[in-house]
């Protein structure tokens, strides 16, 4: 070797040796399986958006994240969650847009030791409760503002149109559940499959029962098509959305339909319409700026306030972890899993999460609100 080459290799091993050990940190891998293609689309592309507005870097250390489409396919989901396990080694896992693509990267997650946290509400179970929580609100509290609604302006009857697949029947059994209890009446049960493009069979036969309200059990623009179908068919009764509706796609959709339907909603939908006390406040009304100033006035998401919270939940764990612990490890994954069920009244578009061992949900009322449309803008309910 060259005296040149040896002065070169000193000085590299000398600048090495000086660099501080504390500098030489790793990326935080987080890896994102969402339904940007596909009839989720409307979900996931919001969820991706969001993904623009989130930080960089948490405590210094900076994030990396890996997104890929699963198109709403369970399958495809699975190969992706086992990807971001075997290939990326990451250290968190996010998604999916829809409950059967979320429930089965939870059990991924589950199966390598993974924190996740799922973008649809999905159910849990033993398998699947460790290291899974949810971003969402859960139907049962999303679910009971719609019913009082239902209850104070004397209805007694209820249709429900739904998907036919576990979405469905999370909403179709809570409102049974609730109602019943409630003294009202379900009085027909439709189903129909996401892909559908008309439910004309479905309408018909809600609007023969002639139930007093009729609740939709759909997301994204697949809840657009049964309020159209039945307003356009003469259905004169309350018609109510799930939270999994509130997005601009839907007002697109439905059109002059969606006057005046009845709404569950999560803050980040109206934060303008928050006192200065709530702690939805301040975060929706940053990410509704951000949101906006790029996609359009009104172009405000449920789902991009689901994608966008969970790095505000991972603002206030991961700091935690890094005390102890680095990135890449188990320890680091277990640090931000125990991390998830200490940390207590984070604040976030979409709620104020305190997630326990037992209740991976995490939120309360904060987390809900009653928005109906008026010339063609959410605005809250009466």
């Amino acid at each position: 070797m060259s005296k040149l080459h040896l002065a070169i290799a000193a000085v590299a091993v000398s600048l090495a040796i000086a660099t501080p050990a504390e500098t030489q940190t790793a990326d935080i891998t987080v890896g994102i399986s969402i339904s940007t293609t596909g009839p989720a689309a409307a979900l996931g592309v919001p969820e991706r958006n969001a993904l623009e507005f989130v930080p960089k870097d948490i405590g210094g250390v900076p994030l990396k994240l890996i997104v890929l489409d699963d198109g709403g396919d369970p399958s495809i989901a699975t190969t992706n969650a086992r990807r971001f396990v075997s290939e990326s080694k990451a250290d968190i896992m996010v998604g999916s847009s829809i409950v059967p693509s979320s429930v089965a990267i939870s059990a991924v997650a589950n199966e390598a030791g993974i924190p996740h946290f799922s973008l649809s509400p999905m159910p849990f179970t033993p398998a699947r409760i460790k290291w899974s929580v949810d971003m969402p609100q859960p139907v049962e509290i999303v679910g009971k503002v719609m019913y009082d609604h239902m209850k104070v302006h004397g209805v007694k009857t209820i249709g429900y149109v739904g998907y036919s697949d576990s979405y469905g029947d999370l909403w179709f059994n809570d409102l049974k559940a609730q109602t019943s209890a409630m003294g009202m009446a379900i009085v027909d049960d439709e189903r129909f499959a996401r892909p559908d493009t008309s439910i004309t069979g479905q309408a018909l036969k809600l609007i023969a029962a002639n139930p007093d309200a009729i609740l939709i059990g759909a997301a994204g623009t697949g809840a657009g098509m049964p309020q159209s179908e039945l307003r356009d068919r003469g259905y004169k009764g309350l018609i109510y959305q799930t939270h999994g509706a509130a997005s601009s796609d839907f007002i697109r959709i439905a059109g002059k339909s969606a006057e005046n339907v009845l709404m569950a909603a999560g803050p980040v939908m109206y934060p303008e319409g928050q006192p200065d006390s709530a702690l939805t406040k301040k975060p929706g009304l940053e990410l509704n700026a951000a949101y906006e100033a790029k996609y359009g006035a009104n172009s405000r998401s449920q789902f991009a306030g689901h994608a966008y919270d969970v790095f505000e939940v991972l603002k206030r764990v991961v700091p935690v972890a890094l005390k102890t612990v680095k990135p890449g490890t188990p320890e680091f994954r277990e640090t931000i899993r125990q991390a998830l069920m200490s940390e207590k009244e984070i604040a976030a578009t979409q709620g104020v999460y305190n997630y326990t061992e037992q209740d991976r949900n995490g939120v309360d009322d904060r987390s809900r609100i009653l928005l109906t449309v008026k010339d063609g803008k959410y605005v809250p309910a009466k």
